[in-house]
């Protein structure tokens, strides 16, 4: 069976059940501006780069989103969402098991996500570098976030291959938007919010039974459902 160039993995929710800790720091910070977040807007986050949330934390709570507020509001997050990764972190259903598969197969790796580089280096601590190839994070990618295609075309240049020839692995709208724009066939298996279907998009209620031979036969197919 023919393999994939690579392989784009998404990290929070994708991997490693760490949205979960995003909404600690992210409904505290709510509180902290004297706002309110609700588990519907909370979900609209999912996905989103640490600039944008904040942007749309300080509107919540009727603040002025001047850059000055953003980056504190950032930072305020950004400490405590640390302090809730340095413990280790769990791993999504089947999440483990389909990576160390795709990386027995020799099947170049990527990590692609939104979290800014000081945090994704926490979360590596549990997921392995050993693992990937090339990491592209949310404050590498100068400002063009998903859903914006550049994360995962950047990713896939830096493993020189053609994302028409990827797969990448995601479980938000956001994300499935990106690596789809990006041109790359994505298998979405959502975790805390709903993925609507569309194009170049394959579902799977979990990664459990996920391998190698699973990701490349997506990659054959290069249609998705």
């Amino acid at each position: 069976m023919r393999l994939p160039a690579a392989v784009l993995w998404d990290m929070d929710g994708t991997l490693v059940d760490s949205e979960k800790l995003w909404d600690v720091a992210l409904y505290e910070a709510a509180d902290w501006l004297g706002g309110s977040l609700s588990a519907s807007r909370r979900a609209t986050l999912v996905g989103s780069n640490l600039t944008a949330t904040s942007r749309y934390l300080l509107t919540l709570a009727n603040r002025e989103p001047s850059e000055d507020a953003v980056t504190e509001v950032s930072e305020w997050i950004r400490g405590r969402t640390r302090n809730l990764f340095a413990d280790e972190l769990p791993w999504r259903p089947g999440a483990r098991d389909a990576l160390e598969s795709v990386s027995q197969a020799g099947i170049p790796c990527a990590l692609v996500t939104s979290t800014e580089r000081s945090l994704t280096e926490l979360a590596l601590d549990t997921i392995g570098r050993r693992f990937f190839d090339a990491t592209v994070c949310g404050d590498e990618v100068d400002g063009l976030n998903k859903p914006h295609p550049e994360p995962y075309r950047r990713a896939a240049r830096l493993l020189g291959a053609d994302p028409a020839h990827c797969v990448a692995v995601e479980d938000s709208p956001v994300g499935a938007e990106s690596a789809a724009s990006a041109g790359c066939t994505v298998l979405v298996v959502p975790c805390d919010v709903r993925v609507e279907p569309g194009r170049r998009r394959t579902f799977r209620t979990s990664l459990v039974g996920v391998d190698a031979a699973t990701i490349s036969a997506l990659a054959l197919d290069g249609r998705g459902c």
